[in-house]
């Protein structure tokens, strides 16, 4: 297995059980301001950084960013997280917490699923975009 493909499969995974911990309710977490799923969580590149910001384009969730988003100032906020497309930035909208959490959820353990299925030693884009159209859909 390719270094990139297990970089994403341990960033998702670690993601999943700080989801699953409780990450985002935590009392250490800003609790002036709502927690964002991705950007509040270790997984994140920029998590508790107060110098530079590094830029998203490093980080290993842009694999699964549409293409027209991947410029947006929180790229992670779009990625397709079900078959009705719902992303993060529409969750935050209409969902509650407890509904977002649950389809984030979801989608990590399907992505991871698919990942660890996946031949390639390597995450190929073709692997990405049959996440974006089962998703899509």
């Amino acid at each position: 297995m390719a270094k990139e493909k297990k970089h994403t499969l341990s960033n998702l995974r670690a993601e999943l059980a700080f989801l699953e911990l409780g990450g985002y309710r935590s009392p250490q977490q800003a609790a002036w301001r709502p927690q964002f799923i991705f950007e509040d969580s270790p997984t994140c590149l920029n998590f508790r950084n107060l110098g530079k910001p590094l830029p998203c384009s490093e980080c290993a969730l842009m694999d699964f960013v549409p293409d027209g988003f991947k410029r947006e100032r929180y790229p992670c906020r779009h990625i397709p997280l079900d078959e009705s497309g719902h992303t993060l930035d529409s969750l935050y909208r209409i969902a509650t917490e407890e509904e977002a959490h649950t389809i984030v959820a979801n989608w990590l353990k399907t992505t991871v699923a698919q990942l660890e299925r996946e031949p390639h030693g390597k995450l190929s884009d073709d692997a990405a975009s049959a996440l974006f159209s089962k998703s899509a859909h």
